[in-house]
């Protein structure tokens, strides 16, 4: 069956800026109090959404949220009017306005988890939203999320939609950011690996440091939702040492496509067992499994944290070859750009490479991986997506007008408690969700 892997990249919404909301996420930490530039952030990434799509791969959007979250705060106590709940959060506790306001939604491979109806027993695409519970900031983006999936991907015949796990630590889950999918084709079934950071019954090893923020009895309720068949489906847990150096999602140190891996030394523990397994499961599915592995002693696991080597996109060609995408600070990094270089020149798939500048968002702790969810479709499943979510010039053209208009250019942590901010955001966004099509996904809509 003829298939095609849809990235969904998020819009950067108009409150992004730099809270240092993440612990354990270096990037997003060190940029604490930097003034950030909403309007530059959101047309970085629609550059590249843009490029990739005239490259002939196929690209959709996915809407930001509303910011700050005036109901988060109105259960925390807060009352009044917006306006009084801005001021009063401000004075009291600016550490929840700071966490209610984060423009964190634009990874959007933290949205939801997503298995193609190849992989699936009811034959339909299904979609898992995140919970994202070990971070506040996150877990208050679940209901619009799945409004917004749903609105993207509305007919039940095709798409089947399950609510966030329960809001515990034992079911703590982070979206695709922990899921990889090896396959011959995106059309026919697939290997569907799940990478969990700790296992809360049974017991695992765990960092020390940082907070390993995947279950892995997320991960398998995920694939039970999913109906996913357990002889094509490997559970692998990330190494806690590198979780400890700011790896704080498997997306920071490995990526698939196709049948490859591209992974870095020390990304997992129990490595050679995990692959054994991928390969004999791919094999039984008439494929090979391609692991490229990246020596530490080229580059370190500090090395792919601080340039975002592994959070790349790996894009299959028309020819069968692939390409990488990596943002500019992987050129930055005389090691990192050499290995890259000598990656061109090897023997594998990957044959090209393009570098994005991504500077607003990877200063918060997020490259082209984390910016896009990949959702796989058949020919009638991407005729029975909303349209008005896949990306085309004039849409492109829409969104950048929309963006120039709306965004401000300059953001810092005292401005969000500025009620104009507030109606700005509402307005652009009551505004995108007619250029997208997307019905009253926002709660404000609903009054």
């Amino acid at each position: 069956m003829s298939a095609y892997e849809v990235n969904f990249d998020g819009l950067v919404g108009l409150t992004h800026n730099y809270a240092g909301l993440s612990f354990g996420n270096v990037a997003s930490t060190s940029s604490k109090n930097s003034a950030a530039n909403p309007k530059l952030a959101a047309l970085q990434g629609l550059r590249k959404m843009k490029a990739l799509a005239d490259l002939g791969f196929k690209q959709g959007v996915l809407p930001p949220q509303d910011r700050p979250c005036i109901a988060s705060l109105r259960q925390l106590g807060f009352s009044g009017d917006d306006a009084s709940v801005l001021a009063k959060a401000a004075q009291q506790a600016p550490h929840l306005l700071s966490a209610v306001s984060s423009a964190s939604s634009m990874w959007v491979a933290n949205a939801a988890t997503v298995s193609p109806s190849a992989d699936t027993a009811d034959g339909k695409v299904h979609f898992t939203v995140a919970n994202l519970n070990s971070k506040f900031h996150r877990s208050i983006e679940e209901q619009t999320t799945s409004k917004a999936l749903k609105a993207i991907f509305p007919d039940p015949h095709y798409f089947a939609h399950h609510r966030a796990l329960a809001q515990q630590s034992i079911m703590s889950d982070e979206g695709a950011a922990n899921h990889n999918r090896l396959c011959a084709g995106y059309g026919e079934p697939g290997v569907e690996v799940f990478v969990y950071g700790r296992q809360a019954y049974g017991g695992s090893l765990e960092p020390t440091k940082y907070p390993a923020r995947q279950t892995r009895e997320a991960s398998e309720a995920v694939a039970r939702l999913h109906q996913l068949d357990q002889a094509k489906t490997v559970f692998i847990q990330q190494n806690p040492k590198v979780i400890d150096l700011g790896v704080f999602h498997n997306d920071v140190i490995s990526v698939s496509n196709a049948n490859v891996l591209f992974h870095h030394q020390e990304a997992f523990l129990n490595q050679s067992a995990a692959f054994a397994e991928i390969a004999r499961k791919l094999q039984q599915l008439g494929s090979d499994f391609t692991p490229i592995e990246v020596p530490s002693a080229k580059v370190s696991v500090s090395d792919a944290v601080a340039t975002y080597l592994f959070n790349s996109q790996l894009l299959s060609k028309s020819d069968g070859k692939m390409l990488i995408v990596v943002p500019e600070e992987s050129r930055r990094n005389a090691r990192v750009w050499a290995y890259l270089q000598a990656l061109l020149k090897g023997d594998n798939p990957i044959d090209e490479l393009r570098v994005f500048d991504l500077r607003e968002s990877m200063c918060n702790g997020g490259g082209p991986a984390c910016l896009r969810l990949r959702v796989v479709l058949s020919a009638l499943e991407l005729g029975a997506a909303n349209q008005q979510a896949l990306l085309n010039e004039p849409l492109y053209q829409s969104l950048c007008n929309w963006v120039n208009k709306h965004y401000r250019d300059r953001l810092t942590e005292a401005d969000l408690a500025d009620p104009q901010l507030l109606m700005e955001n509402r307005s652009a966004l009551d505004e995108l969700t007619q250029v997208m099509n997307l019905g009253s996904i926002y709660a404000f809509q609903q009054v």
